[in-house]
């Protein structure tokens, strides 16, 4: 069972990594990380680097994509881009086709959201909306055969669901236990609908200023790949 995880230059770790945390452990996992092209790809913050062993074209029928989210994604949301483009095309094959966080913004940007309820991070809500897709406020979201998350650390939520779909709920409960989550946080804060007026602006500041150092990355051709 392959599971691919396609990454490129300012990703979120998390929505990558925590996933992968998950399904590995599945039985006859074989999970890749796959970009435009092989080598180390950085997050948003360029501290952060994980290798793409294969190119797209290299993962041609995975049997299930997760795509995540991160400050890169609005660099890949036209129909020509390489990244949609591959989404599209392996979800005609795939038996899951999941993301997590703004990973849902290349989705729909791929016409696999047309009309179709998702979720992602709380920020892009309206983005979402606006490429095709109805964003829902739920942390998960399983319509067919396509599985999205919300923000970031929802997206070992989606992967214990979707554990559970292919192997079951004691092998899902398992392997939860197996990662010893079992969330505790200190502050009841983690969702909009949760959060003060004035934490959710001083979140929407940080996001900000994250956007632009992932853009100037960008813009300036900073170490990304190889």
């Amino acid at each position: 069972m392959q599971i691919a995880i396609p990454i490129y230059p300012a990703f979120t770790a998390l929505d990558a990594v925590g996933p992968y945390e998950v399904l590995q452990r599945l039985p006859e996992a074989d999970v890749v990380f796959c970009s435009e092209e092989r080598g180390i790809i950085r997050t948003e913050q360029g501290m952060l680097g994980i290798s793409a062993d294969r190119t797209l074209d290299e993962v041609d029928r995975p049997d299930i994509i997760v795509v995540p989210g991160g400050m890169g994604t609005r660099t890949h949301l036209e129909p020509d881009d390489p990244y949609v483009r591959w989404i599209a095309k392996v979800h005609e094959t795939t038996e899951w086709t999941t993301s997590v966080c703004t990973g849902s913004l290349m989705l729909a940007a791929a016409g696999v959201l047309d009309g179709v309820d998702a979720t992602t991070h709380w920020g892009a809500r309206g983005l979402l909306d606006q490429l095709g897709a109805h964003s829902v406020p739920e942390r998960v979201v399983e319509r067919g055969k396509v599985v999205t998350a919300a923000g970031v650390s929802s997206g070992i939520d989606m992967a214990l669901h979707l554990a559970e779909l292919i192997e079951g709920t004691e092998r899902a409960q398992a392997l939860q236990l197996g990662i010893e989550y079992d969330p505790d946080p200190p502050h009841d804060t983690g969702s909009l609908e949760k959060a003060s007026q004035e934490i959710v602006e001083m979140t929407g500041i940080a996001m900000a200023g994250e956007y632009d150092r992932a853009s100037q990355m960008h813009s300036l051709g900073e170490p990304t790949a190889g």
